[in-house]
């Protein structure tokens, strides 16, 4: 399958860009629609530990507790709209057909039974767990112990032909270097990780999912760089951390945006992946639904862009929550209330006519906060998505492109009376960062040739998952 570059916005200006609405709308599952003018509540779960000790215990776990849970407080509660999320667990991707086929067969049956008892619109994202040990192979073939890179395909394909109506991955390219790029303040190996080597992985790994997810007629909705950026963005942290600069973790976003873009371009139609905070950037360029997490996520993490992050979704989500007693009732159930409230805010701002102006509060409520909360800002995120499509057909030169462009407005906002404030540790990260970033080449093919010899003893980067 060709992969279709973006060397064009898809949104005419900044502005366009709102909550509750895509350019690109998508229907799938039980009656949901993603992008036609309200907000999804995307609730996400785990199992209790001791539930995975075999396939029955799983499957009454996430059937006939997480599932059914959630299915009666949102009746309850009169949501007319709700999408569940499974993140698979290893044994999921271990054994599909064992622990795996069980569950979304048993959790498609009980949301059918709700849906057609109460009129409820429903749907499923699985998103499959990506276990692929670098050191072992990321390609088939590779991985003579675990055979994991081909598990990973056979638990997609089970999901698909099972009930999943979204399909998605928290895909792992590029994680060996980008986790060094991160413990040594080095953009430089940053780009060389997640811009070029996990744009390669991306290349790989889902033009084969959008045809399974094409061959069983359900929706390839995207992938996120939480195993890059994210962990880029926790290392920053707050305000009492000093791990990382919070001026790096926001280039790195803004960098992943670009090698995140391409499930995209192999054919996902969206709704993407909650926990890829990127995603007001690809919903800039893209114009395709977005799934986002932020004060609704507490019970996962904490940022600093709890606000900001639902300025722009069309799904609103609770990043994940392990299965347990709460006093309001079972936790998924207690943080289902919590984003589906949010999400009914935003559907009924926008049918009194004041989606753009709930949109512009959460923004300004936290555009100064950190850094990477003001590159992910609508109008910040538009313009860093228009470098990437100036350098769209060079996945290396508009990763660099997107690194610099969110460097340049971080720098721009801070030398402003009243922008953005920056420590002495955030400023002098940011120069250095940018003084890096323009040293490079302006050719794909030097920028790899050095950068393989400049990071070839990192700890289990092997050129051969990668094709090179």
């Amino acid at each position: 399958m060709a992969i279709k570059r973006y060397t064009k916005m898809e949104y005419k200006s900044a502005d366009d860009l709102v909550f509750g609405d895509a350019k690109y709308p998508v229907t799938y599952g039980l009656g949901q629609k993603a992008g036609v003018g309200h907000v999804i509540p995307e609730i996400n779960f785990a199992p209790r530990p001791d539930a995975a000790k075999n396939p029955a215990t799983l499957t009454r776990e996430y059937v006939d507790y997480i599932a059914k849970d959630i299915l009666d407080r949102a009746v309850t509660l009169g949501f007319p709209r709700v999408q569940l999320e499974n993140e698979h667990i290893w044994q999921m991707v271990n054994e599909p057909q064992k622990f795996e086929k069980p569950i979304i067969i048993g959790q498609k049956a009980i949301m059918q039974k709700y849906h057609d008892e109460y009129g409820i619109e429903l749907s499923i994202r699985h998103t499959i767990a990506d276990p692929r040990l670098c050191e072992k192979g990321l390609r088939p073939g590779m991985d003579k112990l675990h055979n994991y890179p081909e598990k990973l395909i056979e638990s997609a394909e089970v999901a698909a032909e099972n009930g999943a109506d979204v399909l998605s991955i928290e895909s792992m390219g590029g994680k060996e270097v980008a986790d060094f790029a991160i413990m040594n303040g080095d953009i430089k190996a940053w780009l060389f990780g997640i811009g070029f080597l996990g744009s390669l992985d991306m290349e790989w790994l889902w033009p084969q999912l959008v045809e399974i997810c094409k061959k069983n007629k359900i929706i390839a909705g995207g992938d996120t760089n939480c195993a890059g950026a994210n962990t880029s963005m926790f290392m920053a942290g707050g305000y009492l951390d000093k791990d990382i600069a919070r001026t790096f973790a926001a280039v790195t976003r803004a960098i992943a945006s670009a090698r995140t873009l391409i499930a995209y371009e192999a054919g996902a139609t969206g709704p993407d992946k909650d926990c890829g905070y990127e995603g007001p950037i690809l919903k800039a360029i893209s114009g395709k639904p977005s799934a986002q997490e932020g004060k609704g996520a507490q019970c996962a993490h904490a940022d600093l862009m709890g606000n900001l992050m639902a300025h722009t979704c069309d799904l609103w989500s609770n990043e994940s929550v392990e299965y347990h007693p709460e006093f309001g009732g079972s936790s998924v159930a207690c943080w289902l209330g919590v984003i589906g409230y949010e999400a009914a805010l935003m559907t009924t701002a926008k049918q009194l006519g004041q989606g753009k102006v709930l949109r512009d509060l959460y923004m300004a409520s936290d555009r100064f906060k950190s850094p990477e909360g003001f590159i992910l800002c609508y109008d910040n995120a538009y313009q860093i998505g228009e470098s990437i499509v100036a350098e769209g057909n060079d996945i290396y030169l508009r990763s660099k492109a997107a690194g610099l462009k969110a460097a340049e407005l971080i720098d721009a906002s801070a030398s402003t009376k009243g922008g953005m404030r920056l420590s002495k540790m955030e400023r002098d990260t940011l120069n250095k960062i940018i003084v890096d970033l323009k040293s490079l080449p302006d050719d794909q093919d030097k920028f790899v040739d050095w950068a393989l010899k400049t990071y070839k003893n990192i700890p289990m980067f092997n050129p051969k998952n990668y094709g090179l």
